[in-house]
């Protein structure tokens, strides 16, 4: 099995989509989700854990890795997306869109136009997963990417087309997507959230971790999308 996790609430109380952007930590909440998935799995014959190198991976999978008694990889195929509006903050919504500068890159939301492609988002995260699957064989890895990553491989392990809502994604923080492998053929996709408890029904419809931004601005500028528009 190869476990994808998606890396747990970021501090980000300006709404920026921080994207690729170094300097983005858990907050608070991001690292008692990161410990709870650790609860999780615990007693899981994981033997391999590969974190994206940003630091909010790396941070969630070191919570994982301590409990595992594993050293913590990188790797870079498992990094967040390229986007154009990265650095861009969405504090109070995303009419900031509508901005010429902005605007003119949203011309082919199925590529998408803004950044990486699916196509190649999909390619460089299921090399990483067949690499993974390789270097636990007989057992369990964990990887530990971003949400658009993870739901793009998702897509392409269940042979489902690329382009989607963001909103319609099935991968909250520091949730599970678990592909099983019988020698290196796919023979199932599953998903949990161990730490699901933690996120509110309103922060699930929300666009990107925002942690500590709960008190001063609306939530559905809060907690979810590394990567939107994505």
């Amino acid at each position: 099995m190869v476990h994808l996790l998606r890396h747990g609430e970021v501090y980000n109380p300006d709404g920026v989509l921080y994207g690729r952007l170094p300097g983005y930590h858990l907050s608070e909440r991001g690292q008692q989700m990161a410990e709870v998935v650790a609860g999780a799995i615990a007693d899981r014959d994981i033997t391999h854990v590969v974190a994206s190198p940003l630091e909010r991976a790396q941070e969630t999978a070191a919570a994982s890795a301590a409990v595992l008694g594993l050293p913590v990889g990188s790797d870079e195929r498992l990094i967040e997306s390229t986007n154009q509006f990265q650095g861009v903050s969405f504090k109070g919504g995303y009419l900031k869109l509508l901005r010429p500068g902005l605007l003119r890159h949203l011309y082919n939301p199925f590529q998408p136009s803004w950044g990486e492609s699916y196509a190649h988002v999909a390619s460089r995260m299921w090399a990483a997963v067949l690499d993974a699957r390789i270097a636990a064989e007989g057992h369990e890895a964990l990887l530990v990417s971003h949400q658009l990553p993870i739901w793009i491989t998702r897509l392409y392990a269940e042979g489902r087309p690329f382009f989607h809502d963001p909103r319609r994604r099935q991968c909250t923080l520091c949730s599970l997507t678990s592909l099983t492998f019988e020698a290196d053929t796919l023979v199932s996709v599953g998903y949990s959230e161990p730490a699901g408890y933690l996120i509110t029904p309103d922060e699930r419809n929300a666009n990107f971790s925002a942690g500590g931004a709960h008190d001063d601005q609306a939530h559905d500028d809060q907690a979810h999308d590394d990567q939107t528009p994505a």
